[in-house]
């Protein structure tokens, strides 16, 4: 059984989730001077990098140029177990942002926009009450808008150096150089900061090792020094920013983090759950005065030089950073500390997933001990190498799908292009650390194989995993008829006390009746305004001539509009305006009060069983969700002879309420040779008012090839298309179809 330890009680999440528990509130912890708050507090700096695995000087690789960063290993923590829970940026920095899995709160497809529950908030916000000065500099990619509460200041001069006098600080500095679009850029500029490096810091194609999944060309082994030249690069800015702080005299009051989003910017890294998309580096110098905060049982462990091996996740960021700042971790966070007073029992599994890459569908579910590692291909009918413009535009992809055009990849080059994934993989990353050689229909490992698909079901349940909605469904659960809605404008009130100001000053207490709303304020007068709105956690004293403004936030909202109170006008009394106690009509909230995950998680378990029967019987489910998956279940298990059968039963799915039911009905009878019927579907369906279900509508005709060519007219008008993935999918599309 996975440990429970490993998860949050699903008892208390469901209760938080459907509104059962009390709202969590921000700390409100009081600091007696800025002396005690920088004596029990530490600054903490993150520093990181965009699309890197662990290929760096201090992990034991001779073909990286990385001193700044070895130096940061040499005198703190190399973490050699840490793995994100996407293999890409934006669901990777929601679940970091938050402490939460992505596919619990709704972020999980990329560059959606989500709105996770009221009781969710970016873990910096707890930060701000307990009086830390919370810079980002400057990448956010939540999935969310980041709301005004979440950071001191959010921008490309966002800075420590602009906190008040002895005001602890938590800054991020996030280095873009060594992103996937470096690696391919071959601009003047781009090469000219290459060519400036020094001769042993420039990469030479022809020593780099190369993973046996890729082919052994010129332009991979170009792409792969390109690679490491701009790690090189990025670690020159890892060696500026920590000058900084020896220059301002903070080195030794400062815990310093880098660590990298997720893994490598090429193909089968970025994007992907295997250990070269999921596992990254994480180096944290603790400096000696911290040491016994970090470690409180072993402060040894936080020694210059040391190597943890625990398994460490990115949901784990959130409650660490608050557990070293003494600030209580909220029941809601599913992370776990793994420093601080409020560290936990270290980790058994890691757990990922993957589902829509920008505009390619895929679900993925992984876990990983520290050996083993399973996945479970929900969608195993879809190959691995599904066009992605972005991805395609990688000189290494491109060579690697001319190859396969030619016929002429070899071995576990080949595995990439395969026309299915099996239903579960297994790797033993000892003895394959690349995850080439599955094992899961290997009777030595069966053992194996059981332990983990059910470390993986439970993990699945405890955390109410809903990546198998398909993405039209829940858009319109998560926001009706597209509509965003909006917090709710704050209201001024008196506090229960008004401590005596005099006639020049007054205490005024600001609240918002929206579940889960926080307020910033600033105040303005005689010519001056805060240039910052300031997290509200207690009444704001505001001065005879000064004006206070307020707005409400909400992640996933639209913030509310800015009211404004002077000082002479009147306020209401203490009670604040009325708060509904639970969100019940949230989508999490009314999601976890039916029994649609279960349904879906037991038609999923008929995947390669060979078993039909149960798919008839839930095209008539009362859930549209349920109905899809029974439709692309016949669609990919059904044998030729089995498909008369079930023509006439999918006929009558191309009618369904659901565009996403309508839309797979029509892609499987096309398949089958009945386009004349399915084709007017597709077609009605590009024209839908949800842009995922347009989509869903182009990626069907995408698929199905040559016998699209009857709507080329609706292809090419989709080009027009609001929505920049079903342009990308069009363009593609009739690419594809003028090569023909």
């Amino acid at each position: 059984m996975a440990n429970p330890g490993n998860n949050m009680n699903r008892r208390r999440f469901l209760q938080i989730s459907s509104g059962s528990a009390a709202t969590v509130l921000l700390p409100q912890i009081p600091l007696s001077s800025a002396e005690t708050a920088k004596a029990q507090r530490p600054n903490i700096l993150w520093v990181s990098a965009e699309d890197i695995s662990p290929d760096l000087g201090c992990y034991g690789d001779d073909y990286a140029v990385t001193p700044n960063i070895d130096k940061i290993a040499a005198r703190g923590v190399r973490y050699d177990n840490v793995y994100s829970h996407s293999g890409v940026c934006a669901p990777t920095r929601s679940g970091i942002v938050t402490g939460m899995y992505p596919t619990t709160i709704g972020t999980h497809h990329m560059r959606c926009k989500g709105v996770p529950p009221a009781y969710v908030k970016c873990f910096s916000e707890y930060l701000r009450a307990a009086g830390y000065y919370c810079t980002n500099n400057s990448k956010t990619d939540y999935q969310f808008n980041p709301p005004p509460s979440a950071w001191d200041e959010s921008s490309r001069n966002a800075h420590w150096r602009k906190r008040g006098k002895d005001q602890p600080f938590f800054a991020i500095f996030n280095f873009t150089t060594s992103h996937e679009s470096q690696i391919r850029n071959r601009s003047k500029g781009m090469l000219q900061r290459i060519a400036n490096l020094k001769p042993h810091e420039k990469h030479d194609p022809a020593k780099a090792v190369l993973p046996p999944y890729y082919p052994d060309t010129p332009l991979v082994r170009k792409d792969w020094a390109q690679y490491y030249d701009v790690i090189t690069l990025m670690d020159k800015q890892v060696g500026e920013a920590l000058k900084q702080l020896e220059d301002d005299g903070l080195a030794e009051d400062t815990i310093v983090w880098f660590w990298g989003d997720h893994g490598r910017g090429l193909p089968r890294g970025k994007r992907w759950i295997y250990d070269s998309g999921l596992r990254i580096p994480l180096i944290i110098h603790v400096p000696e005065k911290w040491r016994k905060l970090a470690m409180p049982a072993n402060p040894d462990a936080a020694k210059p030089g040391a190597v943890n091996d625990d398994l460490v996740a990115f949901i784990d960021f959130a409650p660490t950073m608050l557990s070293l700042a003494g600030v209580k971790i909220p029941g809601h966070i599913q992370g776990r500390a793994f420093l601080g007073g409020q560290k936990a029992k270290s980790r058994d599994y890691i757990y990922a997933a993957r589902d829509r890459m920008d505009e390619a569908y895929d679900l993925i579910r992984a876990v990983r001990d520290k050996r083993y590692k399973y996945i479970r291909n929900y969608m195993w009918y879809v190959t691995r190498g599904q066009d992605i413009d972005y991805m395609n535009q990688m000189p290494t992809m491109r060579e690697m799908r001319r190859l396969n055009a030619e016929g002429k990849l070899k071995g576990p080059q080949k595995q990439y292009f395969e026309k299915t994934k099996p239903v579960e993989e297994l790797y033993d990353i000892v003895t394959d650390p690349h995850e080439v050689n599955n094992l899961a229909g290997d009777p030595q490992y069966k053992s194996v194989l059981e332990r983990m698909r059910k470390a993986h079901a439970e993990w699945v349940i405890e955390t109410s995993d809903m990546g198998l909605i398909p993405e039209p469904e829940f858009d319109e659960m998560k926001r009706p008829g597209g509509e965003y809605q909006k917090t709710a404008d704050p209201v001024f009130r008196a506090p229960e006390r008004q401590p005596s100001s005099g006639k020049t000053a007054r205490r005024v207490s600001i609240a918002c009746p929206t579940p889960g709303a926080s307020i910033v304020y600033r105040i303005s007068g005689e010519g001056r305004t805060d240039a910052a709105w300031r997290l509200y956690t207690k009444s704001v004293r505001l001065a005879e001539s000064k004006v206070l403004h307020a707005k409400a936030c909400r992640i996933g909202f639209k913030d509310s509009s800015e009211v404004r109170l002077k000082f002479d006008e009147k306020v209401s009394g203490p009670k604040p305006p009325d708060t509904p106690a639970k969100d019940n009509q949230h989508w999490r909230s009314k999601l976890d009060r039916t029994d649609l995950l279960a349904r879906l998680r037991k038609i999923k378990e008929l995947d390669g069983s060979g078993e039909n029967g149960p798919y008839v019987k839930a095209l008539k489910d009362k859930y549209a969700s349920v109905r899809y998956w029974a439709v692309v279940g016949l669609h990919n298990n059904l044998k030729d002879r089995d498909r008369n059968r079930a023509e006439p039963l999918l006929r009558t799915a191309l009618k369904d309420a659901a565009p996403a039911v309508r839309v797979a009905a029509a892609h499987a009878l096309c398949d089958w040779g009945r386009e004349g019927e399915a084709l007017p579907v597709l077609a009605e369906a590009l024209k839908d008012k949800t842009d995922k279900a347009r989509l869903y509508a182009i990626i069907a005709l995408n698929k199905i090839g040559e016998k699209a060519r009857p709507l080329v007219p609706q292809i090419q008008a989709a080009l027009k298309d609001s929505d920049n993935y079903v342009r990308r999918v069009a363009q593609t599309t009739l690419n594809q179809l003028q090569n023909k």
